[in-house]
């Protein structure tokens, strides 16, 4: 008789689980952001790095789409992080340069009429949380938990020494000099801590702790996972150099133990979204702010360039997303696509209302990456270094660029399917070409403001 009435419920049993399933995967998806600090395009396993493994790193890609031509939208590191906060190009709000690093300027700093990512989330009732490196502002107009975040636990300017016996200040108060806000120590929401751990390790705990909070709360969250590694200093424990025997560049070596470190970070985020049961309802976005730079034994492959410049290796990027389930696995994709895209993407999962004033200009990736879609996601990409005069402009392989002064040196064009490493001008032979993209530029330039406040190479605030 039980035998019977257990498999009279069976179907009724399987409805059950269906709805719950249903449940689960039509829950608004996390959000998980890992951005690294100045890292070259090819310093990861996914775009042939044979030096430096990157095992969970090299997952996200694995696990979901690997992007070979993912852009930010500046070769330095606070503008690029306004446009992908925001979603929009930082020059539509002026944010051409690198804030100073002035408490007392409540200019210098990402707009407060701009929404960053966590306000138009917290629409949608998610949790947000930045682990790591603000440098949106330090006044405190600008501070994350002003700025639609829940939680923060880092540091408000765009550098940080590692070591903690070096975090000797307590606050930017306390600095006298250019700097020496590296040394300040770890920010908690508003309180300063105590740290007693390899920075980039103590950034790890506190993004595995917020997820796990986030899911014993049963909360859907956004985390920006923001590693200042591997910008310098080029500081490193024995725990990551040794991992590094063979490297003989001292340099290279504590660079490689920088990232590994990053890329222990990332497994155990990984491991977090696993073990709470949230891995198949997480996006999980891998990039950095701008390509490789010149201070740090970063590689940028076979771009050409550096942070700072327009060329591929300042803005091309290590670029990775995974969404099990929605994203299928494995994929190479080689159209471009741009961190703007991010904002995009998850506010479409969540059907949110942007202000219409201020339009997004990313797109959502989904449908390019679930076959729903083949068109390209922008017709062109846009870039504009104001204090230089520089520009570049994209459009379907095809970049018209002039890394400094256009008006002194002329826009150089560039098949970059036949000519990654930008090295055979074609401006001559297609002038047509070349007009007709500068022309696209202009018209994108007309919609900019100039700079609003000023550069950290002007901030002289510390002087008491």
């Amino acid at each position: 008789m039980l035998n019977r009435l257990m498999f009279l419920m069976l179907p009724i049993l399987a409805l059950s689980c269906a709805k719950v399933s249903e449940q689960k995967t039509s829950k608004q998806p996390n959000l998980v952001v890992i951005m690294t600090d100045d890292m070259g395009y090819a310093d990861v396993g996914f775009n042939g790095c044979t030096d430096i493994p990157t095992p969970q790193i090299d997952k996200i890609a694995d696990q979901g789409v690997r992007f070979t031509q993912g852009y930010v939208t500046f070769p330095v590191c606070g503008p690029s992080r306004a446009g992908f906060l925001t979603g929009r190009y930082q020059d539509r709000f002026g944010f051409t340069t690198n804030p100073s690093i002035d408490p007392n300027n409540p200019i210098s700093g990402l707009p407060v009429e701009e929404e960053t990512m966590a306000q138009v989330l917290r629409k949608a009732n998610y949790k947000s949380a930045i682990v790591g490196k603000w440098h949106m502002g330090t006044h405190p107009n600008f501070h994350p938990l002003e700025r639609g975040f829940d939680y923060f636990y880092g540091f408000l300017s765009g550098g940080h020494n590692y070591l903690h016996d070096q975090l000797y200040l307590n606050d930017l108060s306390e600095v006298t000099k250019r700097w020496e806000w590296y040394r300040t120590k770890i920010i908690e929401n508003r309180t300063k801590v105590e740290t007693d751990d390899y920075l980039t390790d103590e950034l790890s705990d506190a993004a595995v702790e917020f997820i796990n909070e986030k899911v014993e709360k049963d909360q859907h969250f956004m985390l920006y996972l923001a590693y200042n590694a591997p910008h310098t200093p080029m500081q490193a424990t024995e725990k990551y150099l040794s991992r590094f025997p063979n490297i003989e560049d001292k340099k290279r070596k504590t660079y490689a133990a920088m990232v590994s470190a990053v890329d222990d970070g990332v497994g155990r985020v990984l491991n977090a979204l696993q073990e709470g049961g949230v891995d198949e309802n997480t996006i999980v976005v891998f990039l950095s702010d701008n390509g490789g730079a010149h201070n740090n034994a970063s590689d940028n492959g076979p771009l050409r360039g550096l942070k700072g410049d327009l060329f591929e290796g300042g803005i091309r990027v290590p670029f990775a997303m995974r969404w099990p389930g929605v994203i299928p696995a494995g994929q190479t994709y080689e159209k471009a696509i741009s961190s703007m895209d991010v904002m995009a993407t998850i506010v479409s999962q969540n059907n949110i209302s942007i202000n219409a004033e201020r339009p997004l200009d990313g797109v959502d990736l989904i449908p390019y990456l679930t076959g729903e879609t083949e068109e390209e996601p922008h017709d062109y990409l846009f870039w504009r270094k104001w204090e230089q005069n520089a520009m570049a402009i994209l459009h379907q392989n095809t970049k018209l660029v002039a890394n400094s002064d256009q008006n002194e040196n002329t826009p150089e064009l560039f098949n970059l399917n036949s000519d990654l490493g930008e090295q055979n001008n074609l401006r001559s032979s297609d002038e047509a070409t070349s007009e007709s993209l500068m022309k696209e530029w202009e018209g994108w330039n007309l919609q900019l403001k100039d700079r609003v406040f000023p550069t950290l190479g002007g901030d002289d605030w510390w002087v008491k």
